[in-house]
């Protein structure tokens, strides 16, 4: 819907509304704003912005996602599965569970449907079994609890940093180290709310990634790069290699990919190892076999991903 504004100049965007749409709340209307539903004159609005004269407010309400998520025959890529937790390998593209946009068609959705309900309940109805996620774009491995006590110990394992996360990444460049240890505080970008950026503390959470470079591709301008995660903060791979000055390939949100010689179609990232302790004690690493997009890089690789492999195996 448009609101053309004729009256009441100077009145935070907020209040105005509130007092024009009798069916949203205004703390429902300072969320629409937080998520850029609501613009003024095409522009994102803040909360605190005043109306002017002749403004013109669009404002869009996301239809409402189910409250409970309902199963869906999709099929799975399955790393392990057993009566307590299941790994999967997700697709890129998929996302990993409904939300405003995004209301089927997800991996819970798929998981519902496979596990025929049973998956832990801890994370509600919305994101049953779910201790941590991908970003649509990225593939890779993802563990999910079946029951209450898995979810349990996963998300204490993820908590502590007890987990081991290795993943894959095409950087634009090549990064200003060999290897090197980014350890900063992430948050809220102070302008673009939909990303995420470097912040001074205490501001944000701290975060921390190791990364290796593996090879450089000259023609492409690009690198492939080995990421150990010690942190998951959301984006954090994402940031970091930005801030190193090397964005991803294919990230629409951190980078310029039309800029980028590198053109796979898709964001260069990839979950390729998971480790955790298992509920039996047993030390359980997984491993999603890299997609074909990478393969331009793995072509002239050398040594191998299987001198990575066998490091981080014995490691």
């Amino acid at each position: 819907m448009e609101i053309h504004v004729e009256n009441d100049a100077g009145t935070r965007l907020d209040a105005y509304l509130a007092s024009r749409l009798d069916d949203l709340s205004r703390s429902r209307i300072q969320s629409l704003i937080r998520e850029q539903h609501i613009r003024i004159n095409g522009q994102p609005a803040k909360p605190r912005d005043a109306v002017s004269l002749g403004d013109r407010i669009q404002v869009e309400v996301p239809e409402a996602v189910p409250d409970e998520a309902l199963p869906e025959d999709i099929p799975l890529s399955i790393l392990h599965e057993d009566d307590d937790v299941i790994v999967i390998d997700k697709a890129h593209g998929m996302v990993v569970h409904p939300a405003a946009g995004n209301p089927d068609g997800t991996l819970v959705n798929a998981l519902l449907h496979h596990c025929k309900g049973k998956l832990s309940g801890i994370g509600g109805v919305e994101r049953p079994g779910i201790v941590h996620r991908l970003d649509k774009d990225t593939s890779g491995c993802m563990v999910v609890a079946k029951t209450d006590t898995a979810h349990r110990s996963l998300v204490e394992q993820f908590a502590g940093r007890s987990t081991a996360k290795h993943y894959l990444a095409v950087v634009q460049g090549k990064p200003p180290k060999e290897q090197d240890t980014v350890f900063t505080h992430i948050g809220r970008h102070p302008v673009n709310r939909m990303k995420m950026a470097v912040v001074n503390p205490p501001g944000g959470r701290a975060s921390i990634t190791d990364y290796r470079l593996l090879v450089t591709d000259p023609a492409t301008d690009s690198s492939l790069v080995h990421c150990h995660l010690h942190t998951g903060r959301t984006h954090q791979i994402r940031v970091h290699m930005l801030h190193s000055g090397c964005p991803l390939i294919g990230d629409p949100i951190y980078a310029k990919p039309a800029r980028q010689r590198a053109k796979p179609g898709r964001l260069m990232l990839h979950a390729w190892r998971l480790a955790f302790d298992h509920l039996d004690g047993r030390r359980l690493s997984f491993e999603a076999p890299v997609p074909s997009d990478f393969t331009p890089w793995l072509q002239i690789l050398d040594p191998p991903l299987d001198h990575l492999r066998d490091e981080l195996s014995h490691g």
